[in-house]
């Protein structure tokens, strides 16, 4: 006989390892199943990294030149840490805009929160490229940007140092994510308890000394999960320093994907990948610790 969620869920003698084995049953098959197909992945990557490149799918035969010629050569290391730096500013830049919206939605949005929440993931009905192309146009040179500031007297003709620079991709990149740091903030802001706030204002605690001790620690956990949620796709990001940097912007991902296309070096971009899914992390868990820490302590 079957059993419908709602009545396990509504059974008052319901015991707790009933709960626990229905919550699992529902969540296993989808864990499982993105689980195998993560792993598979990530082992056919390490599978490519040791091997040599003879033109075949899987490679020819077991080497470690790979990861010695990706470790030893100056060029790869200056340009994960490149990818690491604009990485840092784009996670930076994107939750400090994130925190006032999402701080707004969780406080003074009232009834208009759902439409508030709506246009911020009004983004993702267009495509990524898209939205990387429209900050092309803005930054072009003659673009909406340079046009503007023509036209205003602010400048007598075009500036080049708009588009193809490291700044363009940093305001591309955190423009593309802004929305992945406004609803984690958004959820652990939500979650602050209102009485916590109530009794802080009844012993004639400040604005600002509420934000800094409760609403601020409070939501640190959030500002975390934004945090890693853009950092992490953004220093592998390809698309972006393609269409908006120049050869100062070239990141670890466009590396990559030239070994596994115009290069046709399978094996080497295999083994870029691993080093550069180590070194991300090792930032992770460096920042998770210092979270642990000096941060919300959860």
């Amino acid at each position: 006989m079957s059993v419908s969620a709602e009545s396990v869920l509504a059974l008052p003698a319901a015991s707790e390892r009933q709960r626990r084995l229905f919550g699992f049953g529902m969540t296993a098959p989808g864990a499982l199943a993105t689980s195998v197909l993560v792993l598979f992945a990530l082992g056919v990557v390490l599978f490519l990294g040791f091997r040599t490149n003879d033109g075949s799918l899987l490679g020819g035969a077991f080497t470690l030149d790979n990861f010695k010629a990706a470790l030893t050569d100056p060029l790869y290391a200056t340009v994960i840490l490149r990818s690491l730096a604009i990485a840092g500013l784009v996670t930076l830049a994107t939750v400090v805009t994130a925190y006032p919206v999402a701080y707004y939605l969780a406080f003074h949005a009232g009834k208009h929160r759902a439409l508030l929440l709506f246009i911020v993931t009004l983004p993702f009905w267009t495509s990524y490229l898209l939205r990387v192309f429209a900050w092309k146009v803005v930054l072009a040179f003659n673009g909406v940007l340079n046009s503007a500031l023509m036209t205003a007297g602010i400048t007598s003709e075009p500036i080049l140092a708009f588009l193809n620079t490291p700044a363009a991709v940093v305001i591309t990149l955190a423009h593309a994510y802004a929305a992945f740091a406004i609803l984690p903030i958004y959820v652990a802001l939500e979650n602050v308890p209102r009485s916590l706030i109530e009794a802080a204002e009844d012993l004639g605690a400040r604005p600002t000394a509420i934000f800094r001790k409760i609403i601020l620690p409070i939501s640190m956990p959030g500002v975390m999960a934004a945090a890693l949620v853009v950092f992490v796709p953004t220093v592998g990001d390809y698309v972006t320093p393609a269409l908006v940097g120049g050869p100062n912007s070239t990141m670890i991902g466009s590396m990559i994907q030239a070994q596994f296309g115009k290069a046709n070096d399978w094996p080497f971009g295999a083994a870029l990948a691993v080093i550069v899914m180590l070194v991300i992390l090792a930032v992770v868990i460096v920042a998770r610790l210092a979270d642990k820490r000096f941060g919300s302590r959860t």
